[in-house]
């Protein structure tokens, strides 16, 4: 017996680039803040120095750059799926960068972790930053919609 789906409405996507940009430059604000908090835990979970990665570091600038460059197309993903799962709120922003952190980020750091033999206090930073940024960005994108 043959089923037929019933055809989906398509909902046209309506980046606001704007949003996206503040989201990004909000998530790399909040980790400064969060990786500042919990600086000891994070070096001693990559086994690194304040002194060691001063001084073998790239250019902040490459870094700074890439970090706002990846918060962006992070935020862009998170409006993308919001907009098309469901009605564009703050709220679902959230939900959608929550489920995106379970099911794409927590599992890539999970499985990297294990293999790589790093600490569990590493993966609590990092994750749990990720869970925060991702949920705060997705509420920006979430509740900032384009003007039509």
């Amino acid at each position: 017996m043959a089923t037929t789906v019933p055809p989906v409405a398509a909902t046209q996507v309506r980046q606001n680039y704007f949003a996206i940009l503040i989201a990004a430059i909000a998530n790399f604000l909040f980790e400064a803040v969060w990786y500042s908090f919990f600086l000891k835990t994070w070096e001693n979970g990559i086994d690194r120095t304040h002194e060691w990665l001063a001084s073998h570091s790239p250019n902040p600038g490459l870094q700074y750059a890439t970090a706002i460059a990846s918060a962006a197309v992070m935020a862009a993903a998170i409006s993308w799926v919001t907009q098309k799962t469901g009605p564009q709120t703050w709220w679902r922003g959230i939900q959608v960068g929550a489920i995106l952190w379970l099911g794409l980020e927590l599992t890539e750091l999970s499985t990297e972790y294990v293999f790589e033999v790093r600490p569990w206090s590493l993966l609590g930073v990092n994750a749990g930053f990720w869970l925060v940024g991702m949920m705060v960005m997705g509420a920006i994108v979430g509740g900032w919609k384009k003007k039509a």
